[in-house]
């Protein structure tokens, strides 16, 4: 008995110990470019808030369209701040929250409790990047009449969430040299997607530049400079924001 006491002590040490790591590592989010803490600074043309969502709200005119979006694993809301901005600035209310331990898997319902809280906008569009991209596909899956559009930067649906079936706007942009979520996983969730989904590849885009937090492990270089990904991808991104709009 005290072999078996002595084992099962250990073993708990050893599980206690690796939820510790875990957590460390969740809660130690990649580090913010200059750019992106610029962008967490109002305007006068776009209002910013950080509680308790990262929100990016147009100073003017009557806003119906929203377009809330999950952050990348370990990537914190504020890497986006830059894209929030861009967006915003077009018209549109961009709402980022943030994830527990920084992984949008645990929280893939994030939007229900940002719906309650926008109740004046009339159409929403949920999409994320990477990680926060999957989960947004996910949420959509289980809940297919709540948003008005999907967008994915460098993610895909998976199987179990496939959405083929399902009559909405999507779009899938991505990056020609992404290392993480690379061009043959893109062509690969193809089949999980709505046939009529608008799949853009970003000719030398990566992984990393969707946000605005440096390179990243296992990512490849980009030819693609940040300010031209982005401007790209918010492009793509409003177009969809603009279709649902007008239903």
């Amino acid at each position: 008995m005290r072999i078996v006491r002595r084992i099962l002590l250990t073993v708990l040490i050893v599980l206690v110990l690796a939820v510790g790591a875990f957590v460390v590592w969740a809660n130690t989010p990649v580090t913010l470019m200059p750019e992106a803490e610029a962008a967490l600074l109002s305007t006068s043309d776009v209002t910013v808030t950080t509680t308790p969502y990262l929100t990016f709200t147009p100073t003017e005119g009557d806003i119906t369209t929203g377009f809330i979006f999950y952050p990348g694993g370990k990537v914190s809301p504020s890497a986006y701040a830059p894209y929030g901005q861009a967006i915003a600035e077009q018209g549109y209310l961009v709402v980022i929250p943030t994830m527990p331990l920084q992984l949008a898997v645990f929280d893939a319902d994030a939007a229900i409790d940002i719906f309650a809280d926008f109740p004046q906008i009339e159409h929403w569009a949920l999409g994320g990047h990477s990680l926060g991209g999957a989960m947004a596909a996910n949420f959509v899956h289980a809940n297919p009449d709540a948003t008005d559009g999907l967008v994915l930067w460098a993610a895909f649906a998976q199987e179990s969430d496939s959405l083929a079936e399902f009559d909405l706007p999507v779009l899938s942009v991505s990056g020609t040299l992404d290392g993480l979520a690379t061009p043959d996983d893109i062509a690969a969730s193809r089949a999980y997607l709505p046939a009529d989904t608008v799949f853009i590849a970003l000719d030398g885009g990566n992984h990393a530049q969707f946000g605005w937090y440096g390179d990243q492990s296992g990512d490849n270089a980009a030819t693609l400079s940040r300010a031209d990904q982005m401007g790209q991808t918010v492009e793509a991104t409003v177009t969809l924001l603009k279709e649902i709009s007008a239903e």
